[in-house]
């Protein structure tokens, strides 16, 4: 089974990804087309020169990668992607050939972690127009995608990973709950620089208190992407 898991930015990706990861039976690969997003808009991100260099920037070779034999002839590979490196010129027709899921996140936590880190997002920074584009893309060939919220993962990590994995089709494995700490041997090379916080974990993190507040010169951008994640919500499993 080939899962693609779509999400935007500060969202429990990358937990996502180890949870998988530490399953025997399941490969991973992490943003497999950022190089081939940043080489075609130009896009100054850190490590910028170091993410070129470790993938490729031909996004169609990356379609074919992606479609093709597992890593290391395992049963499962699991897919991380941003939503936001879908840009015109990545190729789709791929995506008819997975399982995909999409993993959405509250707005309002999205823009307030951008905000702790002093950066400014735009709309297309947050990926979720492109996430319901995405879905509105994968309805239309007649697939029934999976949507999972990130809060009531945090909130009930083995109950949701349960709902996950039967809602695709998986069975569920106990080693989904936990990671070493570290990170994990696929990680991108720009993990160094984003991962942290994650590399010192073991498991998911705790239940998600009240929304915090947004920024006021970024209450646009929440009044933008709030109909994309309501429309999506109301798809959760």
């Amino acid at each position: 089974m080939k899962i693609a898991m779509w999400s935007g930015p500060r969202n429990l990706s990358t937990a996502m990804m180890y949870s998988f990861g530490n399953r025997a039976d399941c490969a991973v690969v992490d943003e497999p087309f950022y190089a081939a997003y940043l080489a075609m808009t130009g896009l100054d991100h850190p490590m910028r020169e170091d993410i070129l260099a470790s993938q490729s920037r031909d996004p169609v070779k990356v379609a074919k990668y992606l479609t093709g034999s597992n890593p290391a002839e395992k049963p499962n590979f699991y897919q991380k992607h941003m939503t936001q490196h879908m840009i015109d010129g990545v190729p789709r027709d791929w995506m008819r050939d997975v399982v995909n899921v999409f993993l959405i996140r509250h707005p309002a936590r999205v823009i307030a972690s951008y905000a702790a880190k002093r950066e400014n997002p735009v709309l297309d920074d947050i990926g979720f127009r492109q996430q319901a584009d995405l879905f509105d893309l994968v309805k239309s060939w007649g697939q029934t995608p999976v949507v999972i919220d990130s809060h009531d993962i945090r909130d009930d990590p083995e109950g949701m990973l349960r709902k996950l994995c039967d809602a695709i089709g998986l069975d569920f494995t106990p080693e989904m709950l936990t990671w070493p700490t570290g990170g994990h041997a696929d990680d991108g090379v720009w993990a160094a620089h984003w991962y942290g916080a994650v590399w010192n974990s073991t498991g998911f993190a705790g239940a998600e208190g009240p929304l915090p507040n947004v920024p006021e010169e970024l209450q646009p951008v929440l009044d933008q992407a709030l109909p994309f994640y309501e429309k999506m919500k109301a798809e959760k499993i």
